[in-house]
């Protein structure tokens, strides 16, 4: 039962083969016998019960929804009443939310049963969830790698089958780069789409929340209950709600039923494909892109001159962001308070340095110079201006073509440690993907393949970038591919004593 899809598990609720508190109770005990890696923070048996019983209730009174007794896990950086808050960081090791982030709502309002919360890293801030207080994530394809980051314990519960389905927030990469690191899909919607409303924030300006599963299918499902207008959230876009499943299986134009997208213009950038790509990497995304052909896409080249002006501009604004989001850290009001301290200003220095692990101080140290008087001009009002460009070059692009695809990274998964020294190679390697989230675009990670050599068991992801509000096109393409391979139905061997 642990293979399927949600929806698969959607059928088996309605057809009576399994209750919800059955299912649940499945999920429960794979997390418990997959501890090693260490894929959730928080996990609460009676609590999972209880909402399990509930949707058992509703779906016996013929009430359930799409969601109804479905399993979800929710990344720790979404506030929760019942579960620990903790954004991965001693800081909040102890803080109990006294509400639900919206996310966390709107899928606890359709019916879904909630599992745990997910391991991350720190305050979001991370490519290979190394840097949580709680410890490194494992991939489960291979235990001597990282899941990526930061939303690395989500993809690694939905990858090793502790979860069919899990949130995660995308700042500059942190749903697609992870979901290709652990051969499962993951999307980030449109800046705005889903509501910040109790997501712990990062950089405000980019973090987005977002659906991980097996498939694009059930990210779709699960996107119609997460995305909405929230008058909670000041950067949440006032829109109707729209059906986000409404394109899957339908032709992108014409009735050639073996050519499903005919039409379909991908528009391959040239820098994607240049220096820097593994050669493994690149094999799978050429396959790939082999397949759409086959499906009748035409590939089209275009290029995002700035691409490589997105990591600079990126690592200033997002520090700047997040060195004025996590000043409310200090003490004071709630969080880490130092147990010893002299004065109000020591309790502020010792709490602060007590509380954040190396990668939090490091970026709000950049964040706070370079919003500082006299580098604010030549560093973060130069990095906003540059930003406007890139989203222009993207739009350039789409008068090209109706989606983007390429890498989600560089390579495959890196072993753990290979870069927890070197910060600067860690983020480098979020270079196809930063760009996608500076412009606001949507964007998501199919699984394409796998890597070569002493990389053969490391997934490979596409990633394809659709146009602003088009998430349901983009969705239609990236489960066409997935109707026509298998990549998205491979898992792991089963981690030790599940």
């Amino acid at each position: 039962m642990h293979q399927k899809s949600l929806t698969e598990l959607r059928a088996a609720l309605d057809g009576k083969e399994i209750s919800a508190s059955e299912l649940a109770q499945i999920y429960l005990q794979r997390i418990e016998a997959a501890k090693d890696l260490n894929a959730f923070i928080s996990v609460d048996r009676d609590l999972t019960l209880a909402q399990a019983k509930a949707a058992d209730a509703l779906i016996a009174q013929g009430n359930a929804g799409p969601l109804t007794g479905l399993p979800i896990a929710h990344k720790d950086v979404f506030v929760t009443r019942d579960w620990a808050s903790t954004a991965g960081s001693k800081m909040l090791e102890n803080y109990a939310s006294p509400f639900d982030a919206t996310v966390v709502e709107r899928l606890g309002r359709a019916g879904m049963v909630t599992l745990g919360k997910t391991n991350m890293d720190e305050f979001a801030m991370g490519s290979s969830n190394e840097n949580s207080h709680f410890g490194a994530v494992k991939n489960p394809w291979d235990l001597k790698a990282v899941p990526g980051g930061s939303s690395g314990g989500s993809a690694a519960a939905v990858a090793a089958r502790l979860a069919p389905a899990a949130t995660g927030t995308d700042t500059g990469g942190s749903i697609r780069q992870p979901a290709s690191f652990t051969g499962i899909t993951g999307i980030k919607p449109t800046y705005g789409r889903v509501s910040r409303f109790g997501m712990i924030a990062f950089a405000s300006s980019l973090d987005q929340g977002g659906p991980m599963a097996q498939t694009a299918a059930d990210c779709a499902t699960l996107l119609n209950a997460m995305a909405s207008f929230d008058e909670r959230d000041s950067t949440s876009l006032q829109r109707e709600d729209e059906d986000y499943t409404r394109y899957l299986g339908q032709r992108w134009s014409g009735d050639d039923a073996a050519k499903p997208l005919a039409g379909l213009r991908i528009g391959m950038p040239k820098e994607y494909f240049g220096p820097g790509l593994a050669d493994d990497v690149r094999a799978a995304i050429d396959a790939a892109l082999k397949q759409y052909e086959a499906l009748g896409a035409t590939l089209v080249e275009v290029s995002l001159p700035k691409t490589e002006l997105s990591i600079p501009v990126y690592y200033i604004i997002a520090p700047a962001e997040a060195s004025s989001n996590l000043s409310r850290f200090d003490g004071v009001r709630y969080g880490h308070r130092a147990a010893h301290y002299t004065d109000l200003l020591d309790m502020y220095k010792k709490s602060r340095a007590e509380g954040f692990g190396p990668e939090v101080k490091r970026r709000i140290l950049v964040g706070t110079y370079v919003l500082s008087h006299g580098y604010y001009d030549a560093y973060y009002l130069q990095a906003q201006k540059i930003r406007r460009i890139i989203a222009r070059d993207f739009q350039e692009a789409f008068s090209h073509c109706d989606v983007i695809m390429g890498p989600v990274a560089p390579t495959v998964a890196w072993n753990l440690g290979e870069k927890a020294d070197d910060p600067v190679q860690m983020y480098l390697a979020d270079i196809y993907t930063l760009s996608t989230s500076l412009a606001g675009l949507p964007g998501m990670s199919v699984p394409c393949g796998f890597g070569a050599g002493a990389n053969a068991k490391r997934p490979v992801g596409l990633q394809i970038v659709g146009n602003y509000f088009n998430e349901a096109r983009m969705l239609q393409v990236a489960d066409a591919f997935q109707r026509a391979t298998d990549w998205h139905q491979k898992s792991p061997s089963a981690p030790a004593g599940v």
